[in-house]
């Protein structure tokens, strides 16, 4: 019995250790599929890559490169017990295991090249902060031995979605000839954007996040997956941590790697900043964005293909406001996503899946962008366009410039008995009273939910909801109206308190009395003094607000005073019948910071001759003008 069992464990044994999965297989060049090793970088740190090469990649073929920059991981590592599950046909690997973008890319005849940002993942060294310069020099030493492997044509592109976007484009500031083209996926072009809406602290949702990849910087994971108990020693059993490299099979130098990590607390760190020219340790945020290095990667002249969802956290607002300031050749394409792509969030969708357009689609797109630039040493012309749904219509336009033309300013101003008037208010005095309701909530699967692992986005009914706030609403409509580019918000008012935050949303109220999220846009309202928009890192898309600490206009109580801000860039149909709802709130408890912390605001609304509020909507009333087209690369 005993030989018998030690025969069996020696045979499982065997077949386990001699069993390969997906990506181990040798190409016809005669080299492994997928492949990882350490990287020495000038100052000795090492980082860990993992190559992924086309199955069938020939002997002596050079192809375009792609690398991505990852601080979540770039691979995980597949534990003996699913390999033995695999080995005996008991399971397949788990699909968080396969990369659907790198694999795509790779059937294209690109090969991927995945790295660990320094600090994290497999790689050596510690992170002073999220897309340090140390890191961005070492996007370009990678970049500059891709291009010398014995596959690759020498031309390289960058790429990745949400962090790994800003990796993608920070790669351009390396200054490294290698790379070609980049392709910033739904990232966040001015990190401020990142950690604030409109100066309203993300606070809650930068805590999470902190805590998910502090967890990921010590291979946890059980932590990054917050898993326990039986959960956890599954996740242990199947995909105990980070991928090895190849030379360090039993992981003992990753140990040593990872007790490097003496890294940032970033949710520490952010909470201390409330203005823009407040530091993140030792940088500035300038010095972490895209947006800070606007004459270095317009000297590039590298092209760009962008994506973004209207309702990924102002996903739109980060693309078209690089569109604006930055004259790279830029391919924008602004749809119905959620982060990542995942889902059709058009709001007046029967359908979340697939999105639109479909996953596979999208691959396509961005391969094809790449083929246009890498393929060859000398690429074509790349022409900036702006490819953008509208949602309620279902239909994809282009455009070369934004906003697009065809469009009028149509105002709306708050009137009596909380309509929206085109007609300008007469009474000399006249006003709405509101107290804040710091219950108010957007729920849990709002626009800034999605940013934080890609879910889809979800707004129930929000005629209950929007009891808690203050309304105004307009006449039904005589006819569909095209609502295309940045609404923009003009309150009158005073309030008990010297600070607060202005929550505005626009929203759609079909005749059956639904109540259907479009749009918001946010303000802090100690940050409403305007200024000249051309001494701006960029120039806004709206009224320009600096989000600095020396314009901070704290209000007097009772006194008046103008605030203008924007509501986030869309693209949306209302239709005939159907009302436009502007709501006002103090508060959003699903993910943002209070304010003030203590006390509760009461506001008054001015809605008067002398003193009025009103939105101004960018519309389009004639669909004839509008040009309707497939969505192409």
């Amino acid at each position: 019995m005993i030989l018998s069992l030690g025969i069996a464990a020696l045979v499982v044994t065997i077949v386990t250790a001699s069993t390969k999965v997906p990506g181990e297989e040798l190409t016809p060049a005669g080299i492994r599929q997928s492949s990882s090793q350490y990287l020495n970088m000038p100052d000795g740190v090492e980082i860990a890559v993992t190559i992924d090469l086309p199955p069938d990649l020939k002997v002596a073929e050079r192809i375009p490169v792609l690398v991505r920059t990852t601080r979540y991981w770039r691979a995980l590592q597949i534990g003996w017990t699913l390999r033995m599950l695999v080995a005996f046909h008991q399971a397949s690997p788990p699909q968080e295991l396969e990369d659907r973008q790198a694999a795509y890319f790779n059937r294209r005849h690109f090969a991927v090249v995945v790295v660990d940002a320094r600090g994290s993942g497999a790689s050596g060294g510690s992170r002073t902060m999220e897309w340090s310069p140390a890191e961005v020099a070492d996007i370009g030493e990678v970049a500059a031995w891709a291009a010398q492997q014995p596959w690759s044509n020498g031309r390289v592109g960058t790429f990745g979605i949400s962090y790994d976007g800003n990796t993608a484009e920070l790669a351009v500031v390396s200054n490294q000839p290698a790379i070609r083209a980049v392709m910033p996926l739904y990232d966040n072009f001015d990190v401020l954007w990142a950690i604030q809406a409109g100066g309203v602290s993300l606070g809650r949702q930068i805590q999470e996040w902190s805590d998910a990849v502090a967890a990921m910087d010590r291979n946890d994971v059980c932590g990054a997956e917050e898993d326990k108990g039986w959960n956890c020693w599954r996740d242990r059993l199947i995909t105990p941590g980070v991928r090895r490299v190849d030379a360090d099979p039993h992981g003992s130098h990753l140990r040593e790697l990872v007790s490097q990590h003496h890294n940032v607390n970033v949710a520490e760190t952010v909470s201390k900043v409330e203005f823009r020219d407040d530091r993140v340790g030792a940088l500035s945020l300038d010095d972490i964005s895209p947006s800070g290095f606007r004459g270095r990667i317009e000297a590039s002249k590298v092209p760009m293909m962008v994506w973004s969802g209207w309702l990924d956290g102002g996903g739109g607002e980060n693309a078209l406001t690089r569109y604006k300031n930055f004259s790279n050749p830029q391919v924008v394409v602004i749809g119905p996503l959620s982060h990542g792509g995942g889902f059709n969030v058009d709001p007046f969708a029967s359908n979340h899946t697939p999105p639109i357009p479909s996953t596979e689609e999208q691959l396509k797109m961005e391969a094809d962008f790449f083929d246009r630039v890498l393929r060859n040493d000398t690429s074509p012309a790349i022409e900036s366009s702006i490819q953008y749904y509208t949602m309620g219509e279902g239909k994809w336009h282009t455009t070369k410039i934004w906003p697009p033309p065809g469009l009028s300013q149509e105002r709306l101003y708050f009137e009596d008995h909380n309509a929206l008037n085109v007609e300008a208010p007469s009474p000399a005095n006249a006003s709405d009273l509101y107290t804040v309701d710091f219950t108010a909530s957007s729920g849990n699967q709002n626009i800034w939910a999605t940013g934080f692992g890609g879910g889809d986005v979800v707004y129930p009914d929000r005629a209950a909801e929007d009891k808690k706030l203050l309304i105004y609403t307009s006449a039904p409509l005589e006819g569909d109206l095209e609502i295309t580019g940045t609404p923009v918000l003009t309150i009158e008012m005073s309030s008990t308190t010297s600070d607060g935050a202005l929550h505005a949303y626009l929203e759609d109220v079909s005749p059956e009395g639904r109540v259907t999220y479009v749009d918001e846009g946010i303000l802090r309202i100690i940050d409403r003094k305007e200024v000249n928009p051309k001494g701006l890192p960029s120039e806004p898309l709206g009224p320009a607000h600096s989000f600095l600490r020396k314009d901070a206009q704290p209000l007097t109580p009772g006194d008046p005073a103008r605030i203008r801000f924007s509501l986030y860039p869309t693209s949306v149909l209302m239709r005939k019948g159907h009302r436009i709802r502007i709501a006002l709130a103090g508060a959003d408890a699903s993910v943002f910071q209070r304010y003030p912390a203590e006390g509760t605001p009461r506001w008054t609304v001015y809605r008067e001759a002398r003193h009025a509020s009103f939105v101004d909507l960018p519309v389009r009333k004639s669909k004839k003008s509008a040009r309707a087209v497939e969505l192409r690369p």
